[in-house]
């Protein structure tokens, strides 16, 4: 895969932010060209990689280069608002929809978009958004052609199987069905994201046709400048004990501390108001508190007004902060993922960190629980919710989704056993239609005194779709008014009156599934922090876990260029070749025949073979030597004159510098 076009492209598309890149010493990571190289050969791609490694300029690089609109599907309003200041800031035109936005300007800009008077380069959405407003997929519908890219942020939402799955995630593919049904082509998927396991990767390619080929995972997701330390406990009172203490030790260094319950005794409130009286500049951060309360907040940590955030994981994708020196874990979290994702809240910006995981056995059953077990509706709620909606009748009913949390929590589970399907969304009353100057509307619209939308479907006998089609095409062609923004719903059809036994069976089965496999992630993760693992020896076990191959996780040191490399002297190396200018690439696959070496440096060199730079760490070893003289015999019969060695000792940096003048002279 060549991705020597893709420094290009970034200077063409982003001139501004290529001069601060040059003026501050950075440049485009290999992983970043790579991963844009792929999207832009056409493939569906899923990238994995670490919080903070630079996935928003994928992304943006990849949309501009495919020449059309890119589509952002983003999980929050602050995410998505941020974004889109950025990219405004660089030149480019976004049209931004989320429910911070009056309802009138969302018709009003998404007509403007659907008539051409509006040219985004970029639109921001919800999948919240795109699963309930129809209004919006019709006018995606009338420009499919132009739409190139869908960048699915934080992809990991759309895996049922993992800890912050989201529901409507699971329902992108079916808004790309309805949008795209009828298209020879479709735009390429790129799904981003910072940890996966193997069945959520699986869950997630499966959904967006995403060939194991074209999954590219960062060499860096190990985030070995994090020090991670586990702490077990015999009681609570010996945990809480030790947490203070903690505070104590970092007191006046930014401190981050997960928490997974609001209120009761040792929860977000409860350690706030403690922390406050002990003398620390605190404050508490969950998901009943607003979104301005939440932005206010991360203010003020960022301007170091405030030290600790006592957080549920409300605190978590979209926010950045780049100096958080200490992470604790009051509480357990549920797997390596949730672990890992919520560590790499720190050292953003800054070269190192401290995590703290502090748990006892009575953790780890309130977890399974009171945590896992209650995020799933038992059969009774379930039972009760669905004669909500439905009435104990069969037909269509509409459903304010977002007015009742019972429904949110059960309607995922009725669509996927075939209880309930979406008919059509965005539509619920056609009172609010005013000024119609299309007739076929109008015969609609008087059909029914009530002006229900489920009247309207039985008096007249056509389908949702055509209704609701009908109304949006009058609305962009100015044949009817509104007299408020479409309403946040969806027409859902019943397929039965109640539950059947055969039913409720296949549901209670369908979710003890999702219980399980939760609570063997749980136990993988508490199986690590048994084992009494070193810092270093948890990355790995980590590392390997979310498949960073075996070789690579030695990767432990960082160097100037942004990569990982295997030991203190090769950041020697890496760092004098990234200063003078030199474009090398670590450990880079050389292949011959049938088979393959790895060098430790292939530099680039201009109108000149690659030189492969060999650094002996451990000569004198007898392993270590047999491989090296198989190897020695690859450079003689496939590469030669291509080979340059250095060796371990004091004088390394003397003999890289003596190394690179040579080079610079070739």
């Amino acid at each position: 895969m060549d991705t020597t076009n893709v420094h290009g492209l970034f200077n063409k598309y982003f001139p501004n932010l290529a001069n601060e890149f040059l003026l501050k010493g950075f440049s485009l990571k290999d992983f970043q060209k790579l991963v844009v190289t792929n999207v832009l050969e056409g493939n569906n791609t899923l990238c994995i990689m670490p919080t903070g490694g630079g996935k928003s300029l994928i992304y943006w690089l990849s949309g501009l280069s495919l020449e059309g609109i890119t589509i952002v599907i983003s999980p929050l309003i602050a995410l998505i608002d941020e974004q889109t200041e950025k990219i405004r800031e660089q030149g480019y035109e976004v049209l931004t929809i989320h429910g911070g936005i009056n309802a009138n300007k969302q018709v009003k800009i998404l007509k403007e978009f659907s008539n051409g008077e509006l040219n985004p380069d970029f639109i921001f959405v919800s999948p919240e958004r795109i699963s309930t407003d129809g209004f919006f997929e019709y006018c995606i519908r009338s420009r499919k052609d132009e739409i190139k890219l869908i960048a699915i942020d934080e992809v990991h939402c759309v895996s049922q199987w993992g800890f912050s799955f989201r529901p409507f995630y699971k329902r992108i593919p079916e808004f790309l069905d309805s949008v795209y049904q009828d298209s020879e082509s479709s735009p390429i998927i790129l799904g981003l994201t910072a940890t996966l396991n193997s069945k959520e990767i699986t869950d997630i390619c499966n959904d967006f046709k995403i060939n194991k080929d074209n999954i590219i995972k960062d060499d860096a997701l190990i985030r070995s400048e994090i020090a991670l330390k586990v702490l077990k406990f015999e009681n609570e009172n010996e945990k809480e004990d030790k947490f203070w203490e903690l505070l104590n030790i970092h007191k006046n260094e930014k401190v981050l501390v997960y928490l997974y319950r609001k209120y009761h005794q040792r929860g977000v409130d409860n350690l706030t108001k403690e922390a406050l009286e002990r003398g620390f500049k605190a404050t508490g951060f969950h998901g009943d508190m607003s979104s301005k309360e939440r932005q206010d907040i991360i203010i003020k940590y960022k301007n170091n007004d405030i030290d600790i955030i006592f957080a549920t994981n409300a605190f978590g994708m979209g926010i950045d902060i780049p100096d958080i020196k200490v992470v604790i874990h009051f509480m357990i979290p549920e797997s390596v993922e949730q672990y890992y994702q919520e560590v790499g809240r720190a050292a953003r910006d800054i070269p190192a960190a401290n995590a703290y995981v502090l748990y006892t056995n009575k953790n780890i059953q309130v977890k399974k629980t009171h945590f896992i077990d209650r995020s799933f509706p038992n059969i009774d709620e379930m039972k009760e919710c669905y004669n909500k909606i439905t009435s104990n009748k069969i037909g269509l009913k509409t459903l304010q989704y977002f007015e009742d949390e019972s429904i949110q929590k059960c309607l995922p589970y009725f669509l996927d056993n075939d209880l309930l399907s979406i008919r059509c969304k965005g539509v619920s009353n056609l009172k609010m239609l005013t000024d119609i100057k299309m007739q076929e509307l109008d015969d609609i619209y008087n059909s029914s005194k009530t002006k229900s939308f489920i009247t309207t479907l039985k008096k007249t006998g056509l389908t949702p779709r055509y209704i609701a089609d009908l109304i949006y095409k009058s609305v962009l062609e100015e044949k009817v008014k509104l007299q408020k923004g479409f309403p946040k719903c969806l027409i859902v059809e019943s397929k039965c009156k109640s539950i059947s036994d055969e039913k409720i069976e296949q549901l209670n089965e369908y979710i003890e599934e999702k219980k399980r496999y939760k609570h063997k992630l749980l136990d993988y993760f508490v199986y690590l922090l048994d084992e009494d693992n070193s810092s270093m020896q948890l990355h790995q076990e980590i590392g390997k876990y979310l498949g960073v191959p075996k070789f690579k996780l030695g990767r432990i040191y960082s160097t100037l260029k942004g990569d990982k490399v295997r030991s203190k002297s090769e950041v020697i190396i890496a760092n004098l070749l990234y200063e003078n200018g030199i474009e090398y690439e670590y450990e880079k696959e050389l292949y011959y025949e049938n088979d393959k070496i790895v060098p430790d440096f292939t530099i680039r060199l201009s109108n000149v073979k690659d030189i492969y730079w060999e650094h002996l760490g451990m000569i004198g070893t007898e392993n270590y030597d047999r491989r090296w003289t198989k190897k020695l015999e690859v450079y003689k019969n496939y590469f030669p004159d291509q080979l340059e060695i250095t060796y371990e000792g004091a004088t390394i940096s003397d003999s890289a510098k003596e190394l690179i003048e040579k080079l610079k002279q070739i």
